[in-house]
């Protein structure tokens, strides 16, 4: 039986982001809908798309009206500290109030809305590779009084989403599977556009409508991206091992020019990488877990995704 990934956030440019495309109107005032009725600048699904709308990077998933949930003070930490002024500030909030905007929109509930589209909603029949609680469970304490929800192996990974936070994660799927999926994501147009009308973000990215700008600097994805010839199609590359791989190389200071791929990451180490001029799409499937079951830090998953993409460079020659 092949492995099962916890997708975690490529939930949000392969449900949320075509939903909100295909349902919602991007310009709209949202404010009163969502409850931000103290908000002074409109609050649209562009903004929500491109996370431009100002709103912080994350709080915990306790049921409450986001809106409601912003007003109260919590303590430092840097998933709970307020957005860049100015810079779109990449926020699972955004993808939180999409999914409410859209189940108020169609009247199906969001974890149906996924399944409609081939992936398989949690709790799930098989569990995937566990990873270990992450930053979001130390975040959680400082946000809320409310206890965590308890870890289950049938529910998503995240602290914050194992009870399933709509919009943002709790979806999964094999090989197989998410090859079908993105299949039918490429042939509907999605990718293409979301991968558009860029935004300004933090520390030097561009946001599209769901997907992020690559850029070509030495060391980075882009630049071993840009060596793949066009006409690649839809490649899922599988990685279910917890080997430790090698250090990936150092990314150099400035982000280059555009590599021309666009991409997303998942916190539990699958990502999403997608090329507009040729529909050229590769999704990494791998496991948040190194050697002895710890949970890899940023540079390691880093180069376990370095390792995996260029051993598929080197072999597309």
């Amino acid at each position: 039986m092949s492995a099962f990934y916890d997708l975690a956030s490529l939930a949000k440019p392969l449900v949320t982001a075509p939903l909100a495309l295909a349902f919602l109107d991007l310009d709209a005032d949202r404010r009163w809908s969502l409850g931000f009725r103290a908000r002074e600048a409109p609050l649209t699904v562009r903004q929500l798309l491109s996370h431009s709308s100002g709103l912080p990077p994350w709080r915990p998933f306790t049921g409450e009206p986001l809106a409601i949930q912003l007003r109260l003070d919590v303590a430092g930490h840097p998933l709970l500290r307020p957005a860049t002024p100015g810079l779109a500030t990449y926020s699972d909030l955004n993808y939180r109030l999409l999914a409410e905007l859209l189940e108020a929109e169609t009247g199906v509930p969001f974890a149906h809305l996924g399944r409609a589209l081939g992936l398989s909603p949690a709790p799930w029949s098989e569990a995937p590779t566990e990873v270990p609680d992450g930053p979001d469970l130390v975040a959680w304490s400082l946000a809320t009084h409310q206890p965590p929800p308890p870890r289950d192996p049938l529910l998503p990974q995240d602290a914050n989403a194992r009870a399933g936070m709509q919009g943002h994660a709790g979806f999964g799927a094999s090989a197989d599977q998410l090859r079908q999926v993105l299949a039918c994501w490429v042939a509907a147009g999605w990718p293409g556009r979301m991968a558009q009308e860029s935004v300004p973000g933090e520390n030097g990215t561009r946001w599209g409508l769901g997907l992020q700008m690559s850029f070509s600097a030495e060391g980075s994805y882009g630049q071993l991206l840009s060596r793949l010839p066009p006409g690649i199609g839809l490649q899922v590359l599988e990685d279910p091992t917890d080997d430790g791989p090698g250090p990936a190389p150092v990314p150099m200071a400035g982000s280059g020019l555009p590599s021309g791929w666009w991409y997303h990451l998942g916190y539990t180490g699958p990502a999403l990488l997608f090329r507009p001029a040729d529909g050229a799409c590769i999704s990494l499937l791998l496991h948040r877990r190194g050697p002895g079951g710890i949970l890899l830090d940023a540079e390691a998953l880093r180069a376990r995704r370095w390792k995996l993409l260029s051993r598929f460079v080197g072999q597309s020659g």
